[in-house]
């Protein structure tokens, strides 16, 4: 059932001209921002002559892509329940034998399948640099599984906002404003002590990620993103089975 819910959500996505219009936005952008940091490193006399192609322009290219799933996934999770809720439909989900568990997590892995593909795109830019050129393998592989997480997290996140309103654009907003929060929070910890520091930092998925890009794969950023979706995966469970018992 869950299988089946996430396919549907899945083709219901791709049915969607917001989904291909993001698809190809990040794309384009991605290209743009590919090709003048490779440029920039090939140029002769260049500042980032002596240091790897990986770390200037594999790991460059990731953290732009970083920051646009910031803007995107929002946009892209708010339907998920909030136009359930609007068009009625979630109440006939409610009344089917379809426990609210596999509602939740069908939607969200339809979710993580359409990121799956943009992720898989997006690793295709970096393998083109194998044509002429040698990458590091460990730094690339941890930056994808940094990408990944941020992706899953994020759209955990998204996932939750849909179930608090029947606004998809309210659920959008909500969501994009957790994400940010989270992605920034480590900025709060530089005027704190050093205990408020290291909580901050702790709490920031930004410096997680820059963790993961920079090639240091620790079990720490690994578990963090995995507890952070776990989370709001949780509180959305929480939240449609208090909507079920209230209906």
């Amino acid at each position: 059932m869950i299988f089946n819910i996430a396919f549907n959500e899945l083709r219901r996505l791709f049915l969607s001209p917001l989904a291909w219009i993001i698809l190809a936005i990040v794309q384009f952008l991605l290209a743009i921002f590919f090709f003048v940091l490779l440029s920039s490193y090939l140029e002769p006399g260049s500042a980032f002559r002596g240091r790897g192609l990986t770390e200037i322009v594999v790991v460059g290219m990731l953290q732009i892509a970083g920051l646009l799933l910031v803007l995107i996934c929002p946009f892209l999770s708010m339907r998920l329940f909030s136009e359930e809720q609007r068009s009625g439909s979630l109440l006939l989900l409610m009344s089917s034998p379809i426990s609210v568990t596999e509602m939740v997590l069908g939607k969200y892995l339809g979710m993580i399948l359409f990121l799956s593909i943009l992720l898989l795109v997006i690793a295709l830019m970096p393998f083109t640099l194998l044509l002429g050129s040698k990458l590091d393998y460990g730094q690339l592989a941890s930056g994808l599984t940094g990408l990944a997480l941020l992706m899953s997290t994020f759209s955990a996140i998204g996932l939750f906002a849909s179930t608090l309103t029947r606004q998809p654009a309210a659920a959008g907003v909500s969501a994009f404003a957790v994400i940010f929060l989270l992605w920034i929070i480590h900025i709060a910890g530089n005027t704190g002590n050093e205990q408020m520091t290291s909580v901050f930092s702790y709490l920031s998925m930004l410096r997680h990620y820059n963790n993961l890009l920079s090639g240091m794969f620790s079990s720490v950023d690994v578990i963090y993103y995995i507890l952070l979706s776990s989370c709001f995966i949780v509180l959305s469970i929480w939240r449609l089975d208090a909507m079920r018992s209230h209906h």
